[in-house]
């Protein structure tokens, strides 16, 4: 070896060192800026179960970034929202001779594999007909027939649209399944984890809900009415932005949500702008609905307590937990209402996980409201200048 490469020996290894290093923990549990643009949300933080309940009593916890059980009564661990069509994505990771699994479209206690859910099997090959990959008890068509053991951290992908649930596991597709002839097919449900016996790790638990219709075409406001009794603050700008600016006002959407998802784009440009999504509206009243809240602003001296409860806060409910987007952004804000349960998303992080415990009501002001309503975006006052791009939503089957 010359004197050069001598010299140059030294930087060549730590090249290869952080060539072929694990990735950190750090680069766990979060979603790429190209995934928020894209709608995916976190289901797992990396820090705190918030947004997820245990059915039974077992050992769930969080450590070293990543959701672990290993004793106590078999059950599952639910994310409190509940989802219909969508792409989920989880790495997880099993002891020899662990049984657990995944439940998609979940009941929070289903009473078998077969009715109120589908449960996407993590087994050691050869204890059970339906190994890692396959789907418990959902005939022959649901079985993976290779050995897919591994003691390190595997992934799963799945998506799930009406019938059909494809999944992959490392990136390759092990079952393509459509259950036609189901008299009960689960079309809604929690996404649920699973003690059965041993221990087992999840991380980066991630979704992005599918079947969501364009609520605003990006050219006028069709679908779309300003309220007469206020001045109109609300226009459609050539780049195919909706614009609020000017004072108090709203606008309302012609078709009604009951229980839903939604996701849209916003962005507040200027300092300390409050606007809001209204759902669940009464039809042709003013701003009389649910609240999502759009503000990104902290109270008196910046202390760390959202002003009206923050973005992607349910006003006057729930407070957002943690101030997410910047004004001067796009933010993307991620909503699920089903039943009295409301929960958001600001940039793919869950900010709010409200139930509305309040007795049934026709007006949501005075008590629980679930009947289908109306989509309200506010301008709240003379000072409001917002945009908001990419408004879809779909409704969750019954």
């Amino acid at each position: 070896m010359n004197s050069r490469l001598r010299l140059l020996a030294p930087f060549v290894a730590l090249l290869v060192v952080f060539a072929v290093r694990p990735i950190a923990a750090a680069d766990h549990n979060t979603l790429t800026h190209e995934e928020i643009a894209d709608g995916w949300i976190l289901l797992f933080d990396g820090e705190s179960l918030f947004g997820w309940e245990a059915a039974t009593k077992a050992d769930w916890r969080v450590a070293d970034g990543a959701i672990v059980v290993s004793s106590g009564e078999p059950g599952l661990l639910n994310t409190t929202s509940r989802f219909a069509d969508y792409v989920l994505k989880v790495d997880f990771r099993s002891a020899k001779g662990t049984n657990s699994g995944v439940f998609l479209r979940t009941d929070k206690k289903p009473k078998n594999p077969k009715e109120g859910c589908y449960e996407l099997n993590i087994a050691d090959f050869g204890t059970t007909p339906f190994a890692t990959g396959s789907l418990v008890s959902r005939g022959e068509k649901a079985k993976v027939a290779e050995n897919l053991d591994s003691a390190e951290w595997q992934s799963f992908e799945v998506r799930c649209e009406g019938k059909h649930i494809n999944i992959r596991v490392d990136g390759k597709q092990v079952l393509d399944y459509t259950e036609e002839l189901d008299p009960k097919p689960s079309l809604v449900g929690h996404v649920g984890l699973q003690l059965n016996s041993g221990k087992v790790e999840f991380r980066n638990v991630k979704l992005k809900p599918l079947s969501q219709k364009p609520l605003f075409n990006g050219k006028n406001l069709d679908g779309w009415v300003p309220h007469p009794d206020l001045k109109n603050a609300f226009s459609v700008g050539a780049e195919g932005v909706l614009h609020a600016k000017g004072g108090k006002s709203q606008l309302e959407s012609t078709t009604k949500f009951g229980d839903f998802t939604l996701q849209l784009a916003a962005r507040a440009n200027a300092p300390r702008n409050n606007s809001g999504l209204f759902f669940r509206s009464i039809p042709g009243e003013v701003m009389n609905g649910y609240e999502c809240q759009l503000q990104n602003c902290y109270g008196k001296d910046d202390k760390p307590n959202p002003v009206d409860c923050g973005t992607g806060g349910i006003c006057r409910r729930a407070i957002a937990r943690k101030l997410v987007a910047k004004d001067g952004e796009w933010f993307h804000l991620a909503l699920v209402a089903d039943g009295p349960h409301m929960a958001a998303w600001v940039n793919g992080y869950q900010v709010s996980d409200f139930t509305d415990t309040r007795e049934p009501h026709a007006n949501p002001r005075n008590g629980l409201r679930t009947v289908p309503g109306t989509f309200i975006l506010q301008a709240h006052d003379e000072t409001t200048d917002f945009s908001f791009r990419n408004i879809q939503a779909a409704e969750l089957p019954k």
